[in-house]
């Protein structure tokens, strides 16, 4: 069950009002709508292809929706569906794969599904597992630099970078990876793990702009960056979510501060990026390409308010409210993304026109998250319940549009609907938890003992120590804190 305080579950429950209850239970009917469909066609491969109704491993065979799914079954309540996979996960998941896997992709993913099943369950086979994994994985931080290679053989090791890059690596796979690693580091009192990742943030503290703005290509060899495109959108996004996000995982104490102070500086380079469309006013963020900027923004971009909001809370009051409200003029652009398409579902990304507001670029919806988790966090630290509304209305359209009798697909083309054919893993992962956070009571998966990875896999804080000895005592405060298995008075709503 996952609240062990009986007073806290009373309060939950008054918390509840009845048109969140039934909106919840709408988005936990979708969840095993597109759960019982990844079963039926595609159980153990890594996505469904519902229209073809078949499985494909775009993972290398790891299983990626099940591993993606099963915090999300344990939070909803859906206890026999979690038990058929935990049953996969100890009986069949097998990491011995001849595949080129992303490092990112498969620590967000894999990693961070595996431990935060193991916070949520306390069963050690998933934390058996994510070290299974991590160790295949670990020997792409064995560059000259220590900034890791981003692609790696699951057998033979020999890591190495895409050809396109050139060489180098990419920011956000190389700079969000902290938070699954310190926290493996944490569980199994093994100081390896999170030592490789907190060395990747000291070599890019080296030579850190004044503005923080990293550009999205790292020499993995000088540890130095390449001359590249700055985004807050796709390849750089993560890098500065897990800076924030690591000194809430370390407790917000001074051997985690200059996570804090990273992440500021980078929020004051944003400021710079900021530009109104007219005539609306709609407030987004530019890429920036040398010393010029350019006016696009990607829906991957539409975490940031989430970010803001969570990292307000850190500033003093002014500062706090500027970013706040920096937040929720975002969050609306981002709405806007959505409710500007024939189909209610936003684009890949939009450009910014004068007079004109936004345009749409790339014209596909596979049913990505990020608004919806900015939506969360705001709600949650507004108590507005205009974000709910909204994010109901982005529901609504998913369920108009997405749903499928074999599950849910995304759109080729927002204003046509033309569907594609795959199940993301991430819209059981991400788009339907954060939805059913949305309308579930703010205590319950509570900012306060949680943080989410960016794959929404909530990992519980625990009390850090960097002494080698100490990870031990962490791994002891961990045993003592995970959430007990479903008891029989765990019912299928999470709160009964």
């Amino acid at each position: 069950m996952i609240h062990t305080n009986d007073n806290k579950i009373i309060k939950d429950l008054v918390d509840i009002d009845p048109i969140n209850e039934e909106r919840r239970e709408k988005v936990k009917e979708a969840m095993l709508h597109a759960w019982d469909s990844y079963e039926k066609y595609a159980w153990g491969q890594d996505e469904l292809q519902p229209q073809s109704k078949n499985g494909v491993n775009s993972f290398g065979g790891l299983g990626a929706t099940l591993i993606d799914s099963l915090d999300t079954l344990y939070i909803m309540g859906l206890e026999d569906e979690f038990r058929r996979a935990r049953e996969w996960v100890a009986n069949s998941l097998d990491f011995n794969k001849d595949y080129e896997a992303s490092v990112f992709e498969t620590t967000i993913r894999v990693v961070g599904g595996l431990l935060s099943a193991y916070d949520l369950s306390g069963d050690e086979i998933f934390l058996e597992k994510a070290k299974d994994i991590a160790d295949r994985l670990l020997p792409a931080w064995n560059t000259p630099s220590g900034i890791p290679y981003n692609r790696i053989n699951l057998v033979h090791g020999n890591p190495h970078n895409p050809g396109w890059t050139g060489g180098n690596s990419i920011l956000a796979d190389s700079g969000t990876e902290q938070l699954e690693f310190i926290a493996l580091s944490q569980r199994t009192g093994d100081p390896k793990y999170q030592q490789k990742v907190e060395n990747v943030i000291i070599q890019l503290q080296k030579t850190f702009p004044s503005d923080g703005l990293l550009p999205i290509f790292i020499n993995p060899h000088s540890g130095a960056a390449s001359y590249s495109t700055i985004t807050f959108g796709a390849m750089g996004d993560s890098f500065y979510e897990y800076l924030l996000k690591a000194w809430i995982q370390g407790n917000k104490t001074e051997t985690v501060k200059h996570y804090r102070k990273m992440w500021e500086t980078s929020m004051e380079g944003l400021l710079s990026l900021i530009r109104k469309t007219t005539p609306s006013s709609f407030t987004y963020i530019c890429e920036k390409n040398g010393g010029s900027l350019s006016d696009k923004m990607d829906e991957l971009a539409c975490f940031v308010p989430g970010m803001l909001t969570l990292g307000s809370s850190g500033y003093g009051p002014e500062k706090a409210e500027k970013f706040l409200s920096l937040a929720k003029e975002l969050s609306w652009t981002c709405y806007n993304f959505y409710q500007s398409t024939s189909t209610k579902l936003a684009g890949e990304n939009y450009y910014f026109y004068v007079g004109e507001d936004m345009g749409i670029g790339t014209s596909w919806n596979i049913l990505r998250p990020e608004t919806i988790e900015s939506l969360m966090y705001l709600w949650r630290f507004t108590g507005n319940k205009t974000y709910q509304d909204w994010g109901w209305d982005i529901f609504q359209a998913f369920e108009k549009n997405s749903r499928m009798d074999s599950g849910y697909v995304g759109l080729k083309d927002v204003n046509t609907g033309a569907k594609d054919n795959m199940m993301q893993s991430f819209f059981l992962a991400e788009t339907l938890k954060y939805l059913y956070l949305l309308f579930s009571p703010p205590s319950f998966i509570s900012f306060d003992e949680w943080v989410f990875n960016t794959e929404a896999h909530p990992l519980r804080i625990i009390p850090r120590s960097d002494k080698e000895e100490g990870l031990g005592a962490d791994r002891k405060a961990n045993a003592r804190l995970v959430t007990r298995p479903f008891s029989r008075k765990h019912g299928r709503t999470g709160y009964s």
